[in-house]
């Protein structure tokens, strides 16, 4: 029994050692205080603008009403849809060098007029930076470059036009950071997609996630249609090709009817028929041609995907971060927690 007292940790003598230590506090808040605030009040403020779709469901068979009941319960039927890029996959396709890349080009205007540029330059020279740890980051980014072996960029393409398949370090850094600022989440049960972008300026912020918002859509549209999309300029072709050989055919006959008007012979008469069955026939494969390319293109708007915008881009009015509050109240209770852990460790870690 007295080996386990020896064991247990008296909370009184703990309190009256740090009670007696008040002066260590004094000094280490203050200190924590005056470099939190020295950090966290030059940072950048940055804004968040969202934007929420509910798509048009893909189902088309009984195994699609089966997956709109599963997915009440948060079970998705992978099985149930037809499409390769179902909303579950949206986050992953956002996150795409080459979805991102599509974004480089568009043209952003900051809320005070003062800028107006493409979003690649935006992002790669008009950044704003801490002052505070701006030095330190320089003198690291030197040090760490003495380190690396130079960077062949020759022949590299950059800005909008750049090759996801091949990049420089550079460009793969801003793409990472262009990353973090856009978020794509869809809830399970009831597939509805939202959007996040994260920005320093409000008007660039609330432009970027409506460009996502038409960007994702235009690339499912194109992934939907595309099967369709070749099938009708395939038939697109046959129709034109079947068309100027019914013409020809249609020339050829009259040509021959105007010439032979009179004529009575059977041969004669047999070229016309047969001349007639032949325009008859490249009639019907125009006319059949025809058909099948307005079904083609019925097909094309049946396959178009529909999406409803439940919450539209909003220029945001306040900015979303940092937290400089809570962020200086974090630390200073951190550093308490850090520096009573310090002086009690004999009485918390040393058996007695």
């Amino acid at each position: 029994m007295s080996e386990q007292k020896k064991d247990v940790i008296d909370l009184v003598e703990v309190f009256k050692l740090l009670k007696t230590k008040k002066k260590v506090f004094f000094i280490v808040l203050p200190i924590v205080f005056v470099l939190s605030c020295l950090y966290i009040f030059p940072q950048p403020r940055y804004y968040r603008c969202s934007v929420t779709l509910a798509p048009e469901a893909t189902g088309e068979n009984v195994a699609g009403g089966l997956s709109s009941l599963a997915s009440q319960f948060g079970v998705n039927l992978g099985g149930a849809s037809q499409d390769a890029i179902y909303p579950l996959l949206y986050p992953e396709l956002v996150e795409s060098n080459e979805f991102v890349i599509g974004l480089l080009g568009i043209k952003v205007t900051k809320l005070d007029k003062s800028l107006s540029t493409d979003y690649y330059t935006y992002m790669r020279k008009h950044q704003e930076k801490n002052p505070i740890t701006a030095p330190f980051k320089y003198v690291m980014r030197k040090v760490t470059s003495c380190f690396k072996k130079k960077e062949n960029t020759k022949g590299l393409r950059t800005g909008a036009q750049m090759d996801p398949f091949r990049m420089s370090e550079r460009d793969s850094k801003l793409l990472d950071e262009i990353k973090s600022n856009i978020s794509c989440d869809v809830d399970k049960k009831t597939e509805v997609i939202t959007i996040k972008v994260e920005d320093q300026d409000p008007l660039i912020c609330a432009t970027m996630a409506d460009s996502v918002r038409v960007h994702l859509q235009d690339f499912i549209t194109r992934y939907r249609t595309n099967k369709a999309r070749i099938d009708v300029e395939h038939y697109e072709k046959l129709a034109v090709k079947s068309k100027k050989e019914y013409e020809y055919c249609a020339q050829i006959y009259s040509a021959y009817c105007d010439a032979n008007q009179d004529v009575t012979l059977q041969s004669f008469l047999s070229k016309r028929d047969e001349l007639e069955n032949e325009m008859q026939l490249k009639f019907n494969t125009y006319s059949a041609m025809r058909t099948q390319l307005e079904a083609m293109r019925a097909k094309l708007q049946e396959k178009t995907p529909a999406f409803t915008t439940l919450q539209c881009a909003t220029v945001p009015v306040k900015p979303a971060g940092p937290k400089r509050i809570i962020f200086i109240l974090g630390m200073c209770f951190l550093a308490t927690f850090v520096t009573a852990l310090w002086l009690a460790r004999k009485q918390l870690f040393t058996k007695a």
